[in-house]
């Protein structure tokens, strides 16, 4: 996990360490000036001035003096218990200072109650500890017991001079309506900064905002921003801002935990991205995203898997009946398993709720499952923003996250019904449905898109079993999409027409083989039966030349012999 970011030092700024606070102001409150928190019960005043002062004291060396009008030192230590703030520990140290202001409301409803000695005392004690920060928490308080609204303004000015002249960086809260309204209002023209807190509930679920209503001077984020309190305190929700640095991108591939996914996109996920897995109900979103969890863990990468729909080690079950085990991550620590059903209240304190345990678990890869329950019924305004803020603060931490998407069974629309429209802000987007055929319901999963890299455009059927989760090519016949027992009918039966066929072929070789073996013999048998003749034809020539070689000599040998017998009469 990358460390917060905080604002940039401004020196005319003071800086509150309040989360978002500070980068919608730009630095914090205006230094050495007056700033007015304004609210109703409820909506955090008091607990937005002592963070003001204990976040100076600890992280700025900026010490402080916090005038309670309102409440006693034991009440405030008691009712911040639950922040990680040691209230006496910072006084022991002479960094924090608490006065209990309270006025009597008989010496003010008498007309003789005025500041000044107050003020004097606050001069000493800032001189004393060298507090470069104030508070007066409630001066509302004081404001309803002064009898008229002379008497009012007179002590007003009387403060804001005192504030100017000491050039001490002070925080004024007041309660919004009642009778001191007019008062409230000049207050707010004499201020350099004027900031409101409101609380109102939404559709039953409670919605904390803030607004920056002025700051001389300086530029500032002017729309509604919503916060909330958790255990660090105040927690202010921002979009983007001009002129913040952008993410830090990379080109690493990770695993989704499907070998034949990681091959449709070429690779698998980047690092960093965030990865939108929709479907209906039941098919398998949550043994994906699974998938993907198990594979960071066993790459060693710290991981948090947040589930709505189930409890932690319901989903390490499920999910075992598939070959995907979680149970030995859980254990080690690498893995952590949230039930997010335990988290109530708004999509904004879901959200901070998810960051402040991921960055608590040091996570690199992060599980929603399923994001959609954020815009559950009295989040519609507000469950884009909170996705927005989501996206955003993963990818400037560098968690790469997948998040499940429900979508509505009932019309089997690609598109999201909900208002988060995450879609269109994630990077990579996995949809799964459903194909009907034959009394079966069979799973199909779809790339509809993954930015900044190639990826398949085809159908895959997903197939789970005892061994895991794997993607099969979709099988196409007679221009008609078939899955399961109707794939496996016609796979066989082509199969068996194959075997048919091939056997024809070896029977029909060895047919041919026969004949040609029956024309191997006869062909021998003619060539045998041609030798002879040519043998026989060679005899008979021979004995032809033969013959006529003997009449030849003996014709000679007659010519030879009637010679010699008539030689031998002419010489008788």
């Amino acid at each position: 996990m990358t460390p917060k970011k905080r604002a940039t030092s401004n020196p005319s700024k003071a800086r509150t360490g309040i989360e978002g606070f500070d980068e919608i102001t730009d630095g914090g409150l205006p230094r050495g000036r007056t700033t007015l928190l304004s609210g109703g019960p409820g909506s955090g005043k008091t607990i937005f001035a002592l963070q003001f002062l204990v976040q100076g004291a600890r992280d700025f060396k900026e010490p402080g003096i916090f005038v309670a009008f309102e409440e006693t030192l034991e009440r405030l230590t008691a009712n911040t218990r639950g922040f990680d703030w040691d209230l006496r520990e910072l006084e022991r140290k002479k960094k924090l200072c608490f006065i209990d202001a309270q006025p009597m409301p008989d010496l003010v409803q008498s007309g003789t109650f005025d500041c000044s000695g107050m003020l004097a005392s606050l001069g000493a004690q800032i001189n004393a500890m060298g507090a470069r920060r104030i508070v007066f928490d409630a001066l509302d308080i004081v404001l309803e017991l002064l009898p008229d609204l002379a008497t009012r303004r007179r002590e007003i000015h009387r403060l804001h001079e005192w504030l100017v002249a000491n050039e001490i960086t002070a925080l004024i809260t007041s309660k919004t309506g009642g009778d001191e309204g007019n008062s409230l209002t000049f207050m707010q023209f004499m201020v350099d900064c004027a900031v409101t807190l409101n609380h109102r509930v939404e559709f039953g679920v409670s919605q904390r905002n803030l607004r920056v209503q002025k700051f001389r001077g300086s530029s500032f984020h002017e729309n509604e921003s919503p916060f909330v309190i958790g255990q660090g305190g105040f927690d202010v929700a921002i979009s983007r801002i001009l002129g913040r640095v952008d993410a830090a991108v990379t080109n690493e591939r990770l695993t989704s935990g499907v070998k034949r996914l990681d091959t449709m996109l070429s690779g698998g996920y980047y690092r960093g991205a965030c990865v939108l897995i929709t479907g209906m109900p039941g098919t398998a979103k949550t043994t994906l995203s699974g998938a993907f969890a198990e594979e960071a863990c066993r790459r060693g990468e710290r991981t948090m898997f947040v589930g709505f729909d189930s409890h932690g080690t319901e989903v390490i079950r499920n999910l075992s009946s598939v070959g995907i085990r979680l149970e030995r991550f859980a254990k080690s620590g690498v893995l952590r398993m949230v039930s997010a059903r335990t988290i109530t209240g708004s999509a904004e304190t879901l959200l901070v709720r998810i960051k402040s345990l991921a960055t608590a678990h040091r996570a690199r890869c992060l599980v929603i499952d399923p994001v959609s329950t954020l815009s559950r019924s009295g989040n519609e305004l507000t469950a884009h923003s909170v996705a927005e803020r989501l996206i955003d603060w993963a990818k400037a931490a560098g968690v790469t996250m997948v998040c499940t998407s429900l979508i509505d069974e009932m019309n089997g629309r690609t598109e999201e019904p909900t208002n988060l429209h995450i879609s269109t802000l994630a990077d990579t987007w996995i949809h799964l449905n459903y194909l009907v055929q034959a009394g079966e319901r069979n799973r199909g999963l779809a790339i509809i898109k993954s930015r900044g890299m190639s990826h398949s455009n085809q159908v895959r059927e997903l197939i789970l079993s005892d061994a895991g989760v794997t993607l099969s090519d979709i099988y196409t016949a007679g221009g008609e999409v078939l899955m399961g027992t109707m794939r496996w009918e016609r796979e066989s039966a082509e199969r068996t027409a194959g075997e048919v066929a091939e056997v024809a072929s070896k029977l029909k070789h060895v047919s041919l083989d026969a004949e040609e073996a029956v024309l191997k013999v006869r062909a021998k048998s003619l060539q045998t039966e041609l030798m002879a003749k040519k043998i026989e034809k060679s005899l008979l020539v021979r004995m032809t030349a033969s013959r006529k070689g003997e009449v030849s000599r003996g014709r000679i040998r007659m010519r030879e012999l009637r010679g010699a017998d008539a030689a031998k009469r002419e010489r008788e």
